[in-house]
């Protein structure tokens, strides 16, 4: 008797609990303007404004200089300031992947998309970098077969000026493939190609989903915007050109 009448009061605990539990009904909010009229708070400005110097000064410094101002919005199929970007990627990330691997990169793809301010004519400073390159996207370097790399360049065909850099495209007036090239060969069957890119192209971003499945990938650990900067360090002029390693004929 002593059992069932635990048993009942336990079930009846249980039912309790349950009914009794707090469901969420809805969740209500209002937004709150931030505005010069908010007051300011003397102590935290006091305290901020050492690192703010400190930032600002940093971000100041001058890397190199530019003779002329560059945009992604110069022309199709390649401007100078995504050559220059390519260029860079080649350039610095090369050596550190020969080392790692003991391959060397055969080319760079890299999104118009990605560039995101102008290079303007005149000091180039750290923030430089930060504005055209400011997100936090990684430099990676897949092996790709040979016919992902012709997906590739049919990719390309749209004429969107995508920088690459040791490759060349070519096409005809209706956009047919006359030419297509990495280091400075056609690419042949059999073959597997490094293409160094970013971390959010190697993941399909801007539809480039032939990076997908690679034979294998290395991940630098460098940004491309430390690709900048490291960059505008090393040369005094930054004079990038279009030239014709995509054009239409």
């Amino acid at each position: 008797m002593h059992k069932k009448f635990f048993l009942l009061s336990a079930l009846f605990a249980l039912v309790a609990c349950k009914q009794s539990q707090v469901t969420l009904k809805a969740i209500e909010g209002t937004q709150l303007a931030i505005t010069d009229s908010l007051a300011q708070d003397q102590e935290v400005l006091d305290y901020i404004a050492p690192y703010q110097k400190h930032i600002s000064e940093e971000m100041s410094a001058v890397l190199a200089y530019a003779p002329q101002s560059h945009s992604k919005t110069e022309g199709p199929y390649n401007t100078a300031i995504g050559n220059m970007m390519a260029d860079a990627v080649y350039e610095l990330s090369n050596p550190i992947f020969k080392k790692r691997t003991g391959n060397a990169i055969d080319g760079v793809l890299l999104n118009h998309g990605g560039i995101r301010s102008t290079l303007n004519a005149g000091e180039v400073t750290m923030r430089t970098a930060y504005d055209i390159m400011p997100f936090e996207n990684s430099i990676i370097v897949v092996e790709l077969t040979a016919d992902k790399v012709r997906d590739m360049f049919t990719y390309l065909k749209s004429g969107k000026a995508h920088p690459i850099a040791n490759m060349q495209l070519v096409l005809t007036e209706d956009d047919s493939i006359v030419k297509a090239t990495v280091n400075g060969k056609p690419v042949e069957d059999g073959q597997t190609y490094f293409i160094a890119t970013n971390d959010y192209l190697r993941q399909g971003g801007d539809g480039m989903v032939f990076f997908a499945d690679p034979v294998s990938e290395t991940v630098l650990d460098y940004k491309v915007r430390s690709v900048l900067i490291d960059y505008f360090k090393e040369k005094d002029t930054i004079a990038p050109v279009r030239d014709n390693r995509f054009i239409k004929e």
